[in-house]
């Protein structure tokens, strides 16, 4: 099976519930998987990078990366994929807790910096090599960014009408102000350096629930 083949068969992941109901087994392969294509998407590119070279780094048959993935394409956006399921998993526990819009906000908006700031080695490789995604991808991609968009925009209308945050600016505007923050993350922040990502999320929460409240 060459580089561009596809298996109609395979495991296709989607996300944490995906993972779940992995065995200990496959869930190690998996992760081999991933870690070995992060690793010379970075290195090499991912266009530069061939299936085989990654089950060789992986250490597994083309058969079990097929098992998992139906192409290259499928390992690239898995990559983000795995990511964006984690943050609306914890959006949505957030939400479910009933808080105050501010307290909800708070700790969203700290989970993404977070989160992605665990991530950043992934999300860099995804981000530099997204536009290589198939059209369906891509549209995928766009429609799971929407949907979380338009949860977080549920909570800044909740604030609106709470009187806590402010309406005389367009919410994609407030939705955008923040999280190009995150997507910004990539260019300046050092995991070794000075700043913990605790601290990082902290301070940029503040910044962003300042110029988000009406007082």
């Amino acid at each position: 099976m060459d580089d561009d083949s596809t298996r109609d068969d395979a495991v296709t992941m989607g996300g944490l519930e995906a993972e779940h109901n992995l065995t200990a087994g496959e869930a190690s392969i998996l992760t081999k998987l991933t870690q070995a294509s992060v690793q010379l998407f970075a290195d090499r590119g991912y266009s530069q990078t061939s299936v085989q070279q990654i089950v060789d780094a992986a250490g597994v048959t083309k058969g079990a990366l097929y098992h998992y993935f139906k192409s290259k394409d499928d390992l690239l956006f898995g990559i983000y994929d795995r990511l964006l399921s984690l943050q609306r998993a914890n959006l949505d526990e957030i939400v479910g807790r009933g808080l105050c819009a501010e307290a909800t906000v708070r700790l969203v908006c700290e989970d993404v910096i977070v989160t992605s700031i665990d991530g950043l080695h992934e999300a860099t490789v995804f981000f530099r090599s997204q536009y290589m995604l198939s059209p369906a991808r891509q549209t995928e991609v766009k429609r799971r960014r929407r949907e979380y968009n338009d949860a977080f925009e549920a909570i800044l209308l909740q604030g609106q009408a709470e009187g806590v945050f402010r309406d005389d600016i367009p919410r994609q505007l407030l939705i955008a102000n923040f999280f190009s923050d995150a997507h910004y993350l990539s260019q300046w922040y050092s995991p070794g350096g000075r700043l913990s990502k605790e601290q990082v999320a902290g301070e940029l929460t503040d910044l962003y629930l300042a110029g988000l409240k009406t007082t």
